[in-house]
């Protein structure tokens, strides 16, 4: 895999806070991989519009 692309401590921190749960080793790479996949739309979006600039209008996130 390549790298990881959030803080592993504070996701297992945020879930163990907010809904007292562990985190599995795997769900990192999930949630990393899932970055990973947002920040490429969003690479592609920015220069189809002609820009060198990802802007939060260009991470489209369809199942919040």
């Amino acid at each position: 895999m390549a790298d990881v692309l959030v803080v592993t401590s504070k996701v297992k921190k945020f879930i163990k806070e907010n809904g007292d749960c562990n985190t599995s080793g795997e769900t990192v790479d999930v949630l990393s991989k899932a970055i990973e996949r947002l920040c490429q739309k969003g690479i592609e979006s920015a220069k189809s519009d002609g820009r060198k600039t990802v802007m939060a209008r260009d991470i489209v996130i369809d199942h919040l």
